[in-house]
């Protein structure tokens, strides 16, 4: 049957056919058009079958929602916000992928062969290149080789221009624009086929504007595809990048006719904060010149005559200023008069900005003992000494004006001076941007490429300043919270008891308290930093104690040289003998030995495997190394999976070095089964940059002037480094605001961006907590459901307090979140109560593990399981009934027991009562009888009358106790038997 109806409808078909070709050769022809209605409109069969169960529960959860295909453009904003560039491999990465809407993809498509694209970017130089070029933007391929487009910068001011054809072949121009110093240039450049046109647009501060159009045809189509590897804006591997900022860049992926991308307030604010830094550099010269010539001819022509005219003679000043330029630095000039003995000192006048800064802080302490604001003077100050290079002084401005302490506040300030302390390569300030653009925190985009770009250039520095460890001002950060009163007590002080009992067993030869006493007096504990003797205990551990990792550690220090003479003959006889008794960073020590100093390569990769196969990060990352290069004996291609492999293993075992090389292939996304993760790889740069010794350094002087009593000085210090992201800043910073009773905006922002950290400290998870639950001046409204997600981090965290507040909380009525049950191992069907058992078993758990001696959980729980199992218990009219004999019986025997203490005191009253009764009986006739002289008869009938009624009574007596005791003797056996039965129901029913 199909294929008879298959060979009908071909017959029809030709003939169609047919009629067609007849229609097209008839002298008459007519047309009429049909109307079409939308399928919405149309007539619809009813439905003969009910639908299913599933099929009709899916429409009616679906019927009220509307679907809307996602709005989708061709325009992308690539930088929204300026970016500071130091000149370096440092760029921002940017990946395209393919278009969703059908019809843009085929537009895309179809210009790979014949592009259509336009890239908008602003650019403000500080310097000219300082190589032969420098990065703006280039795009990368999976190859690692350049694609279109890539446009630079030459050290003459020029911009090149460079594409690869359709036919592989790799073409530039140049275009003869030398691009102004200190002024916003913006460059359009469209690609259109084989033509290339470059617009150059330069914006003065007066407004002017300048421009200038460049062409250029390649007489060939460019090969153009941009999801193909990733963009850099900036320096990268490959290239360095300039040394300015970049403003707003937008891209056009189909191109445009007309390119919009104006200036945001941030980046003209810049230009004028460089304009004033410039004058004031001009004037600290001008003044410093003046100051110090006058100083050498009075120092270098010391007469009699000359020295009363300099006392008494009139004043001369030989530089003229206008009025308003002394008045708008007097304080500074009045900073110099005060320090006039210093100005002929070369390394003092080198180092102003530091000192200008280090004065602005002491200052600064002092004055908030006693003043809420800011004085202008100080501010003025540290507005010198961010000009003349400390940008130390520009984070601590912008701290300032973002947190609001001292009265300050001015958010566009504060974006300028983070600038502009990241263009000066400030280590802090670009902690500081790179956490600011990870949060979206405080007017600064959210932009993980931005905040990746800022970290990477910290990390590097990082790597870099643990080399000089020994020769700076560096510490080991110190993750010490002030709020933690264990954390204060186990630190470790010159003078105190137990760094005093510390040397007392290194100098007997304890090896582990020689080697806790050299990492300790190299900065770390609290301790002050004392090389010398640091080296002196290393020393003694490596050649008295013959400890495997102290002589590892001492041969490391002999072959480089640091802190101690070099000497490669026992530095690497101290290694190979470390490297026998089975220290991992000995294998590598000789590995690196042999790779750098020896060049054998051969050797070093196996002592690099089989150091890295016995757990050491250093040697795993001299593997990725090797890798890298195809210096591998054996395998001499590269390899970067591998390489990004062991780095991956490397970085987390700590290694910093490793850590920012898998960042950047985590950033990039080139490598085959590697995906992009900008957020992991901004974790780990985060991670990497607190490690950093001049972080470090900051911290620990916090410290310092917080156990000496300053608080107001820690609390500057503190700020400075809680802007840069350090979890244990913020805390402090917080604790100190709220300890100083500083405004609460202070508290409660960095208590707050605390919890936004990666691992955050429980204690400000719980601070938040709370004030999320309870309310208060930075919560319009309390919010109990981001209180629980609060406490809910903070459980997890290993904190006790923050299960247990989670159980209060349930148990005043709140449930929990769907989010948040998978978390804590709660489900919808549980009630209320079990939610809370598990919640408290938990933190049982926690308790037990912090060694607690007050377990409030415990109690808690406690509480709680027995009062569940006494409703459990009253539920049976039988077990009810035995609850209520078992409390009728307590209260019997409890009553009995009273009764049974007052009879036990009857009987000694009621003898002497009896006593005095009978003598006073006898007494009174005896007497008689002997006044009268005839009663001994009488007398003695009454006292065995007396007698024996006194037996009598205490018979009677002593039976009506054996019977009362008797009774509460039951009473007490009864209420004993019900109490232990009642116990016993009440165990079963608990567990």
């Amino acid at each position: 049957m199909t294929h008879i109806l298959v060979l009908k409808l071909f017959k029809y078909a030709i003939a169609a056919v047919a009629l067609s070709l007849q229609g097209s050769s008839s002298l008459e022809r007519t047309s009429r058009e049909l109307p079409v209605l939308p399928p919405s409109d149309r007539l619809t069969m009813p439905h003969t079958r009910t639908p299913s169960w599933g099929a009709e529960l899916l429409w009616r959860l679906e019927e009220a929602r509307h679907y809307q295909c996602p709005h989708e453009s061709a325009t992308v904003d690539m930088l929204k916000f300026p970016l500071a560039s130091t000149g370096e491999n440092f760029g921002v990465v940017r990946t395209f992928v393919p278009f969703s809407n059908r019809e843009l993809e085929r537009e895309r498509l179809r210009a790979v062969e014949r592009p259509r694209a336009t890239v908008s970017v602003w650019v403000y130089l500080l310097s000219g290149c300082l190589l032969k070029l420098c990065g703006i933007i280039h795009h990368v391929d999976s190859n690692n080789t350049y694609q279109s487009p890539l446009i630079q910068l030459s050290s003459t001011g020029n911009i090149v221009v460079q594409v690869r054809l359709a036919r592989g072949e790799d073409k530039a121009f140049r275009s003869h624009t030398a691009l102004p110093l200190r002024t916003w240039t913006r460059l359009d450049f469209y690609i259109q086929d084989s033509k290339v046109t470059l617009e150059v647009t330069a914006v003065s501060t007066a407004g002017e504007i300048e421009s200038h159009t460049h062409v250029y045809d390649f007489n060939s189509s460019i090969h153009y595809n941009d999801t193909s590897g990733y963009f850099v804006i900036g320096g990268s591997m490959y290239i360095p990048g300039i040394t300015g900022y970049f403003g707003p860049i937008k891209y056009y992926r189909i191109g445009t006719d007309k390119v919009v991308n104006p200036l945001c307030q941030t980046s003209l604010a810049l230009d004028r904060a460089h304009r004033k830094c410039e004058d004031t550099r001009g004037f600290t010269a001008a003044l410093l010149h003046h100051l110090t010539d006058h100083m050498f001819m009075t120092a270098s022509c010391p007469s009699y005559f000359v020295g009363l005219w300099n006392r008494f003679g009139q004043k001369v000043c030989l530089q003229s200023w206008e009025w308003e330029t002394q008045k708008e630095h007097r304080d500074f000039m009045r900073f110099l008069s005060s320090h006039h003995n210093n100005l002929l000192t070369e390394s003092w006048t080198r180092s102003l900005g530091r000192k200008l800064f280090e004065h602005v802080v002491t200052q600064l302490s002092a004055w908030w003992r006693s003043h809420p604001d800011t004085p202008s003077s100080l501010l003025t100050l540290l507005q010198v000494s961010s000009c003349s290079g400390h940008h130390q002084a520009s984070l601590l401005m912008a701290a300032l004006h973002l947190s609001g302490l001292g009265g300050a506040g001015d958010p566009l300030q504060a974006q300028v001076l983070s600038l502009m302390g990241a263009s000066g390569d400030e280590r802090l300030c670009l902690m500081h941007l790179g956490y600011k653009h990870s949060q979206g925190l405080d007017g600064f985009p959210r932009d993980l490429g931005v905040a990746c770009s800022y970290y990477t250039n910290a990390g590097a520095q990082t790597v870099l300043d643990h080399g000089r460890a020994w020769e700076t001002e560096q510490y080991i950060t110190e993750h010490v919270h002030l709020s933690v009163q264990e954390e204060i007590d186990r630190l470790t002080h010159q003078s105190g008891d137990s760094f005093q009992f510390l040397q007392f067993n290194a100098e007997r030869g304890d090896v582990e308290s020689q080697k806790f006493l050299a990492k300790i007096l190299f900065g770390r504990n609290g301790a002050t930093k004392d090389v010398a003797r640091a080296l002196r205990w290393y020393k003694t551990s490596a050649m008295e104690t013959k400890d495997p990792s102290s002589m590892y550690d001492y041969s490391v220090l002999l072959l480089k040289g640091q802190g101690v003479k070099r000497n490669k003959t026992l530095g690497l006889k101290l290694m190979e003998k470390a490297a026998a008794m089975g220290s991992a960073e000995a294998l590598n020590g000789l590995g690196w030995y042999h790779g750098a100093v020896l060049r054998n390569h051969s050797s070093a990769a196996l002592y690099f495997q089989q150091a890295a196969h016995n757990g050491s990060a250093n040697a795993m990352h001299n593997l990725g190394i090797y890798h890298l290069s195809g210096h591998l004996p054996g395998n001499p291609q590269r390899n970067e999976t591998a390489a990004f492999l062991l780095f991956l293993n490397a970085s987390a075992f700590g290694h910093v070095e490793a850590a920012v090389q898998a960042a950047w292939y985590l950033s990039t996304g080139h490598l085959p089964g590697v995906s992009r993760d900008e957020e992991r790889a901004v974790i780990m740069l985060k991670r990497v940059c607190e490690q950093n010794g001049f972080l470090g350094y900051v911290v620990q002087a916090a410290l310092q002037a917080y156990l000496q009593g300053s608080m107001t000085e820690a609390l500057v210090k503190y700020v400075l480094a809680a802007e840069t992201g350090l979890g244990v800043a913020q805390n402090n910073a917080a604790y100190l605001c709220e300890g100083l009773g500083e405004n609460y905006d202070c508290q409660w922002r960095y208590h707050n961006y605390s919890t936004l950290n990666h691992n955050p400290h429980p204690s400000g998870l719980l601070k938040m907590g709370d004030l999320f639950y309870h309310g208060g001046p930075g919560v319009v409204t309390p919010d109990v459901v981001q209180a629980i997600s609060l406490y809910t981090r903070a459980g997890l965290a290993g904190s006790s307090q923050g299960f247990y507040n989670l159980a209060v909380v349930v148990l005043e009525g709140h449930a929990v979140p769907g989010r948040l049950q998978r978390q804590l191992n709660v489900s919808q069907q549980d009630d209320q109560e079990a939610v809370v058992v598990k919640l408290l078993l938990r933190c049982v758990r926690e308790e037990e593990e912090e060694e607690e001696e007050v377990l409030p959980c415990a109690l808690l729980l406690l509480a709680l399981q027995m009062g569940r199992a006494w409703r459990s218990l009253t539920q049976d009219p039988i077990q009810l009934s035995l609850a209520y004999a078992s409390v009728v019986s307590a209260l019997i025997a409890l009553i009995g027991g009273l009764m049974q203490t007052a009879v036990d005191r009857l009987p000694s009253n009621q003898n002497t009562s009896d006593l005095t009764m009978a003598e006073r009986a006898g007494t009174t006739p005896v007497s008689q009888t002997a006044a009268n002289g005839n009663g001994t008869q009488d007398d003695t009938v009454r006292r065995e009358v007396g007698s024996s009624v006194r037996v009598r009574r205490a018979g009677i007596r002593r039976r009506r106790g054996q019977r009362f005791q008797q009774t509460i003797d039951w009473a007490v056996s009864t209420s004993g038997v019900c109490l232990i039965t009642l116990a016993t129901l009440l165990l079963y029913q608990h567990l």
